[in-house]
């Protein structure tokens, strides 16, 4: 009773913690979530004409006279064609590799899931390798064919070409576990009814992949509609690119840039909020399959007709020699010096290690005949000022904003369950999503107009200042990501037992003591490996870089999208297709450790982990008692 009054009378410091937490979050979603967008929105109609008077109606009628138009239509063509070129080749690689029994299967699984360790301008880098004018594979079909147009590889066709495959690795996690879902019953009682193969896959297991399928099909558009790497890398006028194009613009270039870059940004907004309004309603209707009450693993199903047989083994394997070829080329010319990547000539004689590591002089011959030389110009990935200033550069900013979300994500979901079938949880829930609703390129141009200048929500910073351009940075990177890392930290919540937290109760534990001893070690894992995808996610990030792109503020995927800039040219930036190669093979070692630790190491049971530390004990001892006869 007495420890009662006590507290009464003192400092409820738990009440405390509460306000400062809801003030806190609050005031960051008021500021870097609403306030900017309010300010983009404002900025379209707030234009002034040559005289200086005020025109709401301005930039809607530069964007009906003007191309503005245009750059929406490319957008919806690349939208809507990535949705169609996307599931045919998404769902085949599924089929064959799970439903299907072909040959060499698991092989041909990881040649389709290598975009899972590469994407962005990282995966557009290794297809320009292959295909653009002095690519490898263009220069063997202009020796065949010597009239053939060297510029095959860009535009529109070289886009759609490259996202096509690039856009499958959502295809390859999401609707494999759907597949791998199927109730076999089913599909053998349809068997055993009559139903041919190619029936029972129409009749009965694509419509229980239609979820899935669906859901699939609303990102692949929204993908294609706010692409931005791939239409800047390969030259195709969609609306990322031009709005980033006129965030850097002048109104003494053109009429009004920022306010045409603010209409594209919430034209993107709108479509996007539509799609996802129209997945969350087809979500909800629910969906339901009727299966048996023992429920039987799928089976491959063998295709019968030799003819089939053979064009479905050689279409899976021409889709693996797509999937492939550019990520076997380009390990193979990270290891060749720069005349061999320049000349694309395979040569064992050529072989180095200078991409990676190390420097070397460049010799070289003026238009006057004299000899040159330029020394320690030919540098690897490690050994290159740029290169590991942007590495640097993104591994801070990518593991500081992956972090911030995992610890903005696990408190507010802590919240939510506390509070769940009350308003304050789903409103906390509802704030958390909201970036969701607004594409990345909104975000970010938001950001980078409203924090421009002496702003009195930041105590009269500029935000996008010198090197406080960082932190804004780090600020989008965790907005834009607390979507995701909030529906799968909330799954992780779901196993934790309510028991669990009331015998911590009553054996006298806090509420902040229970968190950190009965709670978070049970979602930890999961937390972890929502850190993990979000590093590999944004340290090869490209649209958001681009928008906030300074030389306070050069992150990795923009040294790599500049390397090849006048590469040669009078002896300056020498090297940049091997550090391009070479960075590309680091992107892949870092995401590959990073996909195993989260599906190979962490997707482990408590179980399978204690059997694999007892072989590993069993091994070292055989090793150790082997070591010691032989002594």
């Amino acid at each position: 009773m007495q420890r009662t009054v006590r507290r009464k009378g003192g400092l409820d410091l738990s009440r405390i913690y509460k306000v400062f937490g809801a003030v806190l979050f609050i005031y960051l979603f008021l500021g870097f979530m609403v306030l900017p967008c309010l300010n983009t929105l404002t900025s379209i109609f707030s234009t002034r004409d040559a005289a200086g008077n005020l025109d709401p109606m301005a930039v809607i009628r530069f964007f009906f006279a003007g191309n503005m138009p245009s750059f929406v239509v490319n957008s919806l063509k690349l939208a809507v064609c990535l949705v169609i070129t996307v599931n045919v080749v998404g769902i085949s690689i599924v089929l064959l590799t799970e439903y299907f029994d072909i040959k060499g299967a698991k092989i041909l699984r990881l040649g389709y899931m290598t975009t899972l360790i590469y994407s962005g301008v990282a995966l557009v880098t290794g297809y320009q390798f292959l295909y653009d004018s002095n690519g490898m594979l263009t220069q063997w079909l202009v020796r065949m064919f010597p009239t053939m147009n060297r510029q095959w590889f860009s535009g529109f066709n070289a886009v759609l070409f490259t996202m096509t495959f690039a856009c499958t690795s959502n295809h390859a996690l999401f609707l494999r576990n759907a597949i791998r879902g199927i109730d076999y019953n089913t599909v053998e009682a349809a068997r055993n009814m009559g139903a041919k193969p190619f029936k029972v896959l129409f009749k009965v297991v694509m419509p229980t992949l239609l979820p899935t399928l669906f859901s699939l099909t609303v990102m692949t558009f929204i993908t294609g509609l706010c692409a931005m790497s791939a239409p800047t890398l390969l030259g195709y006028n969609s609306i990322n690119p031009e709005i980033v194009r006129l965030a850097g613009s002048s109104v003494a270039d053109e009429a009004f840039p920022q306010a045409r870059a603010a209409l594209l940004s919430v034209i993107l907004a709108l479509f996007t909020i539509v799609l996802l309004t129209a997945l969350n309603h087809y979500e909800r209707k629910g969906h339901y399959l009727s299966v048996s009450k023992t429920k039987a693993k799928l089976v491959k199903q063998k295709i019968q007709n030799p003819v089939w047989n053979v064009a479905a083994h050689a279409y899976a394997y021409v889709l693996f020699l797509i999937y492939m070829t550019p990520v076997v080329m380009i390990v193979l010319f990270s290891f060749q010096n720069w005349p061999a990547i320049r000349a694309k000539s395979l040569n064992v004689s050529d072989w180095t290690l200078i991409n990676f590591f190390g420097t070397q002089d460049y010799s070289y011959t003026t238009s006057r005949g004299k000899q040159r030389i330029r020394e320690g110009v030919i540098s690897g990935v490690f050994s290159n000022a740029d290169t590991v200033g942007g590495i640097r550069l993104s591994f801070v900013l990518s593991a500081l904003a992956a972090a911030l979300t995992c610890v903005i994500v696990v408190i507010a979901v802590n919240y939510i369950f506390k509070h769940r079938g009350k308003k304050r949880g789903g409103l906390v829930e509802a704030c958390l999503l909201f970036p969701w609703l607004l594409p990345t390129i909104l975000i970010c141009y938001s950001y980078r107009i409203f924090f421009n200048g002496e702003v009195w929500y930041v105590l009269g910073k500029n935000l996008y200042y010198r090197e406080n351009v960082r932190f804004l940075i780090v600020m989008a990177y965790t907005v834009v990501k607390l979507p995701f890392a909030l529906r799968m930290v909330k799954a992780a919540f779901y196993a934790i037992d309510d028991e669990l937290e009331d015998a911590a109760r009553n054996l006298g534990a806090s509420q902040l003591v229970t968190f950190l001893r009965v709670k978070l070690p049970i979602v930890l894992p999961s937390v972890l490996a929502v850190f993990a995808l979000n590093f590999n996610a944004l340290f090869t990030e490209y649209d958001m870089s681009a928008t906030f792109h300074s030389s306070y503020g050069k992150s990795y995927a923009m040294v790599i999208q500049s390397m090849t800039a006048e590469e040669g040219r009078d002896g300056y930036n020498m090297n940049g297709s091997g550090r391009r190669c070479a960075s590309t093979v680091f992107i892949m070692l870092v995401s590959g450790l990073i996909l195993y630790l989260v599906y190979g190491v962490g997707a482990r049971d408590l179980g399978e982990r204690l059997e694999r530390r007892k072989k590993r004990r069993e091994f070292f001892a055989r090793l150790t008692g082997k070591r010691q006869k032989t002594a």
